[in-house]
């Protein structure tokens, strides 16, 4: 079975969480890189990491890596690189994205018709043809510049792997669910635990804690890029994966999984989305504001994002809200709460310091994870 390196790229600052995950599948990590996650694997291990991995933003096959300070430079390594081991010669191919961190060549769209050249006159050559088609099947490349060094991948996930397929509807500013996902594996919650989301929109972090309780993976419910790449995957290799992944499923497993939120909509949305997510039995959505936190179970998860005062007419609210989430945390006895977000005084208005802070880019906005520890269940005899 063919070998490949694989690149999954990830959320800035949550590279430990899928490396561990990737480990847990049973793989060779060779790098870890800001904002990605380099490893070993065969046809079987590309399904596999599609369908399993809840941190991940996608899959890249790597193509290769080389210097390049000039465009130049850039042609030619490109123009080097196995193109026709990947890309028939009916093959739809383009340059999806470029990016360059403390490198020479900085601009994206260059980068991205130079390359998009130097595949063109290597391909010409193999295949020896003057014009493409490319009626084909897709083959999106990506690629990431770090100090001079270029590095090319071949995208074979296609829509973002945090697109699930069950959030059809969402709030204003959504959490995306490969995110959330790694916020609630940066906790030592499980099924057993209590979890309360306080603001929980279109329920994306009580969606994915239940996917998680029920062991369903991530992917098994939507399609990749590479599905339609016989003459590199098998076939065989996503029906095997897929078969593996619903085995796993267990759904009669018992949760106490709560999601509020103040917006009657917004209830109605996260139900639907549970419900298309085949977990909606697994959580319980009600209308209720914040200021109406409150358990009587003990040594639980509060775990949410809540807003952050982005837009100029909401950051006269945030201190009162954030008086508000420290007052009722302090109510819940023995709970831990954890809670992502951009506002810069959550410690202080919430009145406590927080045991672990851990930076995280929410794309290209800063966020801080705060997280408050309770204290740990005693151990069962």
């Amino acid at each position: 079975m063919r070998k490949f390196e694989l690149i999954a790229p990830c959320h800035f600052g949550m590279e430990a969480v899928l490396k561990r995950e990737i480990i847990d599948l049973g793989y060779d990590i060779t790098e870890v890189a800001d904002g990605r996650v380099t490893f070993w694997g065969d046809e079987e291990a590309l399904c596999r990491a599609n369908i399993f991995l809840r941190t991940a933003e996608r899959i890249l096959i790597k193509i290769g890596s080389f210097h390049a300070e000039t465009f130049e430079e850039l042609f030619q390594g490109t123009r080097n690189l196995p193109w026709e081991e990947y890309i028939p010669v009916d093959g739809k191919f383009w340059v999806a994205k470029a990016a360059s961190v403390k490198s020479k060549l900085f601009s994206p769209s260059d980068i991205q018709a130079i390359m998009k050249k130097a595949m063109v006159e290597r391909l010409k050559g193999v295949y020896s043809v003057n014009w493409f088609a490319e009626d084909g099947e897709s083959f999106p490349i990506r690629v990431f510049l770090m100090k001079d060094e270029v590095t090319v991948g071949l995208d074979s996930t296609g829509e973002s792997l945090h697109k699930r397929g069950y959030r059809k509807l969402t709030a204003k500013a959504p959490i995306a669910e490969n995110l959330a996902a790694s916020l609630i594996m940066l906790t030592p919650w499980n099924q057993s635990r209590i979890l309360i989301d306080p603001f929980c929109g279109s329920g994306t972090i009580p969606i994915e804690a239940a996917m998680m309780a029920a062991n369903m993976a991530p992917g098994m419910n939507r399609s990749f890029a590479a599905e339609n790449w016989a003459h590199i995957i098998g076939k065989r290799n996503w029906y095997d994966a897929l078969d593996e992944a619903a085995e796993l499923v267990d759904l009669s497993v018992e949760t106490d999984i709560q999601g509020y939120d103040i917006d009657d909509k917004m209830v109605a949305i996260a139900r639907e989305n549970a419900k298309l997510a085949g977990v909606d039995h697994l959580i319980h959505f009600q209308r209720r504001g914040v200021d109406q936190l409150s358990s009587s179970k003990k040594y639980g998860f509060v775990i949410t994002n809540p807003p952050y005062g982005e837009r100029l007419e909401d950051k006269s609210a945030m201190p009162a809200l954030y008086r508000t989430i420290g007052e009722r945390f302090r109510e819940l006895d023995s709970f831990s709460m954890y809670l992502i977000t951009a506002y810069e005084q959550a410690e202080k208005d919430i009145g406590r310091k927080a045991d672990k802070n851990r930076k995280i880019y929410n794309g290209m906005m800063k966020t801080y994870y705060y997280q408050f520890l309770g204290p740990k269940p005693p151990k069962r005899k």
